[in-house]
């Protein structure tokens, strides 16, 4: 059996995904590199650009991880005076670190590369201990979707096809952490409305159906 592809990272701009294609070329770890389009997102709070998505075997992240953490130290001299991070606050320079899953790995160890330079190392075991923090954080289910379980209701009684899209999403949608495991997002209550959403709508698509098909058969017009 073929070794499911899981996401590693996305990018917006294919120069940078190449880079990490090229990096586990180097490596011999296999992956994919593909344009993914913007997936269904019920609360249409980000902008559907197009993305370059890295994907690996979930057993290899640790590995990749470890690859990255190690490129980016070695390039870490590389750095222009006018670089973004060399004007962040400490404190901007620990959030870096404390959600190194938003940043590149380059901006994560010049992040503590900086801070120790100014007097505020961070230790390796402080390091475990903030990625250990921050991996909790990483499963913890998203906000209730309150809103989009009544639009989801509204959708699928009303015979809306978004209905379907609304009851998939919440009952199914998981999120990739940087171990390479994936957790569900919602919470077991939002999951389980998502689902009767779902078939729902089958149940309003059919009535809808049945209500516009019904005056050929009766003769009505």
């Amino acid at each position: 059996m073929e070794p499911e592809f899981i996401t590693y990272k996305k990018f917006n701009d294919i120069a940078l995904a190449n880079e990490l294609a090229e990096l586990l070329d180097a490596n011999n770890i296999k992956y994919f590199l593909e344009e993914e389009a913007p997936s269904f997102d019920p609360s249409f709070s980000y902008a559907h650009t197009k993305e370059y998505v890295v994907k690996v075997v979930p057993g290899d992240f640790e590995q990749v991880n470890e690859l990255v953490k190690e490129n980016a130290e070695e390039n870490i001299g590389e750095v222009e005076s006018d670089y973004y991070l060399l004007s962040f606050t400490n404190q901007e320079l620990f959030d870096v670190i404390t959600k190194a899953d938003e940043w590149n790995a380059f901006d994560v160890q010049l992040a503590r590369k900086l801070l120790a330079e100014r007097g505020n190392a961070i230790s390796d075991d402080e390091i475990a201990v903030i990625e250990e923090r921050r991996l909790e954080e990483l499963k913890a289910n998203e906000p209730s979707q309150w809103s989009w379980i009544i639009w989801g209701y509204a959708f699928a009684t009303a015979g809306g096809i978004l209905g379907f899209f609304i009851g998939w999403h919440l009952w199914t949608h998981k999120k990739t952490l940087p171990t390479g495991d994936m957790v569900y997002s919602y919470s077991e209550h939002d999951r389980g409305q998502g689902r009767y959403i779902f078939y729902l709508s089958f149940v309003g698509l059919a009535v809808a159906i049945v209500y516009k098909l019904l005056p050929l058969f009766t003769g009505d017009n």
